[in-house]
C-alpha cells in the first residue's frame, strides 16, 4: 500500500495547489464575463453597435483567459469516401486507465481502407491537437489514434506510467488493429515509436507495421540543437525534480499523483512565441470590434484547443527529458525499455519515411532525420525523407502545407506499402507522382517545395505554432 502515500522528496508540492487555487478563485469573473459577451450577441440592439462590439469582444477575452483540464471533443467533420459523404463515428476499441485506442469508424465500412495508427503525444496537449491532422487522413484512411487520458483524473491505484509502458501501449495498439497496419507519430512520441517498431522487429511480432512516418519528432537532439533542447540539457535531472514536479491536489481522481503539470509546460511553450499570442488575442479584439467575426472566431478556436492542457506523470516526463534529450540514448544505442536494449537496426521490412519542417523551432532539421541512419538495415527503397519549406512544428501537421505538400506524401508511402486491394481503394484523390517521395540518394525535395511556397505565397499555418 505504499504507493497510496505521498512522497514530498524532491518536488515542489505548492505550485499545482496554488495554481489551482487561483484557478478556481477565477472562474466567477470568467463566468460573468461570458454571460456579458452571450448577452451582447442576443441583444442586437446593442451588441452590434461599436460601443457593443467592444464590450463583447472584451468580455469574450476575459472569458477565454483561462485554461481547461478536460479533452475538448474532435468533432469530425463527415467524409467522402469514392463520392460519397459518411458520418464518421468515434469508437473506443481497446483502453487502460491511461489511454484509449479511439478509432474514427466510417458509417460505411464497404471500402476497405488503410489502418492507421496515429500516436499522439503526451507533451500537456490531448489527441485533439491533432484534429486537423485526423481529418486529413480520414478521406483515405482508417484512422485510430492514442487518445492518452490526463494524469490528474487517473487513480494512483492504476500505478506508473513512464517511457516503458508508453512504448508497450504502442506495441499493445498495433497488435490490436492487426497486421500490416501504418504507424504515425507526432514530435515526442517520434522516440517511443521507433522503439515499439524495433523490439517489435526482433520479435517477429505477427502485427509489425507496414510503414512507419515519424514526424517532427527529437530523434537526435544533438543534430542543431534548439532552445528547447538546450533547456533539457542547462540543469541535472533532479533540478527537473525539484523545481517542475508537484502533485495533484485532492478534489481529483488522481489526487496525490505526482506530475509535470500540463499548465507549466503551457507557459513554456507559449513563453517561446509571446508576442505572437499577445497579437492573437490583440487581433482577435480588433477583428470582434469591427465586426468582422471570421477572422476571430478563427483565432478563438486555435486558442480553446490550445488552452485545454493535460499533465504529464513524474516518471514519463523525467525519463524523457533523461534519456531523450541529455543522455541522447536512442542514437547511441543504449536505450533500454524494459530491460531490453533497442535496436533499431532489427527493422528490414517497415518502410521509414521521416518528415520535418524548415521552420521547426522545437524539433530541428536534421533531428528526425536520425531515424534514416538508426534503420541501417532497412533497404533503400523503403526509406525516404522530406522537409517542408515555410513551416514550423505545428505546420508539420496541420495547416494548408500539410493538407497540400506533406499529406500527399504520406497517402503515397502508405499506398505503395499497402496489400492490395486495399490500397487500391483507398486512394479517392489523385496521387502525386512516387517521385514525389524522394530516396535519401537523391537530394531532398526543397526546389519543388521552393515553387511551391512561391505559388502559395505566405501562407499561414496556424494562429501560432504551439509547440
Amino acid at each position: 500500500m505504499a504507493w497510496l502515500l505521498p512522497s514530498f522528496a524532491a518536488m515542489n508540492p505548492y505550485t499545482y495547489a496554488g495554481y489551482q487555487l487561483w484557478s478556481d478563485s477565477m472562474l466567477p469573473m470568467r463566468h460573468a464575463a461570458s454571460l456579458v459577451e452571450g448577452a451582447l450577441r442576443g441583444w442586437k440592439e446593442m451588441g452590434e453597435t461599436p460601443q457593443g462590439r467592444d464590450l463583447g469582444a472584451f468580455c469574450e477575452q476575459i472569458a477565454l483567459a483561462g485554461l481547461t483540464h478536460a479533452r475538448p471533443p474532435f468533432d469530425i467533420a463527415p467524409v467522402e469516401v469514392e463520392g460519397k459523404t459518411t458520418r464518421v463515428v468515434e469508437e473506443v476499441t481497446a483502453s487502460t486507465p491511461f489511454c484509449d485506442l479511439l478509432h474514427f469508424r466510417k458509417d460505411d465500412a464497404s471500402v476497405a481502407q488503410p489502418r492507421v495508427l496515429v500516436i499522439a503525444p503526451m507533451s500537456g496537449h490531448f489527441a485533439t491537437l491533432l484534429r486537423g491532422t485526423v481529418q486529413t487522413m480520414l478521406a483515405d484512411h482508417d484512422v485510430y489514434i492514442t487518445d492518452w487520458r490526463n494524469p490528474r483524473d487517473v487513480s494512483l491505484m492504476h500505478g506508473r506510467f513512464g517511457f516503458d509502458e508508453y512504448v508497450q501501449h504502442i506495441i499493445d495498439f498495433i497488435g490490436t488493429i492487426g497486421p500490416r497496419a501504418h504507424l504515425l507519430a507526432v514530435c515526442q512520441p517520434t522516440v517511443a515509436a521507433l522503439s515499439a517498431v524495433a523490439l517489435m522487429a526482433e520479435d517477429r511480432h505477427p502485427a509489425e507495421p507496414a510503414s512507419m512516418t515519424l514526424m517532427a519528432g527529437p530523434i537526435d537532439t544533438r543534430v542543431n540543437p534548439t532552445r528547447v533542447n538546450e533547456l533539457a540539457k542547462s540543469k541535472p535531472i533532479d533540478w527537473f525534480e525539484r523545481n517542475l514536479i508537484s502533485m495533484v491536489p485532492f478534489g481529483f481522481a488522481g489526487a496525490m499523483r505526482r506530475v509535470y503539470p500540463g499548465f507549466v509546460q503551457l507557459g513554456a511553450f507559449m513563453s517561446m512565441n509571446l508576442a505572437r499570442h499577445i497579437e492573437s488575442f490583440q487581433e482577435m479584439h480588433h477583428q470582434r470590434a469591427k465586426g468582422e467575426p471570421a477572422k476571430a472566431d478563427a483565432i478563438r478556436v486555435f486558442y480553446e484547443e490550445y488552452l485545454a492542457t493535460m499533465d504529464l506523470t513524474e516518471e514519463f516526463y523525467l525519463e524523457t527529458v533523461d534519456t531523450v534529450f541529455q543522455r541522447h540514448a536512442l542514437p547511441l544505442k543504449q536505450l533500454e525499455v524494459r530491460g531490453r536494449l533497442v535496436d533499431p537496426s532489427a527493422i528490414r521490412r517497415t518502410a521509414l519515411f521521416t518528415v520535418e519542417g524548415e521552420r521547426d523551432d522545437i524539433c530541428a532539421v536534421g533531428q528526425t532525420l536520425a531515424a534514416q541512419d538508426l534503420c541501417d538495415k532497412l533497404r533503400p527503397y523503403l526509406k525516404a525523407h522530406h522537409v517542408q519549406t515555410g513551416v514550423g512544428h505545428y505546420g508539420v501537421f496541420n495547416g494548408k502545407r500539410w493538407e497540400r505538400h506533406i499529406y500527399p506524401r504520406i497517402r503515397a508511402l502508405i499506398h505503395d506499402n499497402e496489400p492490395s486491394p486495399a490500397g487500391v481503394n483507398a486512394r479517392t484523390q489523385p496521387m502525386v507522382p512516387l517521385h514525389a517521395i524522394a530516396p535519401l540518394a537523391r537530394e531532398s525535395s526543397v526546389a519543388d517545395d521552393q515553387a511551391q511556397t512561391a505559388i502559395e505565397g505566405d501562407d499561414k499555418q496556424a494562429i501560432a505554432d504551439p509547440e
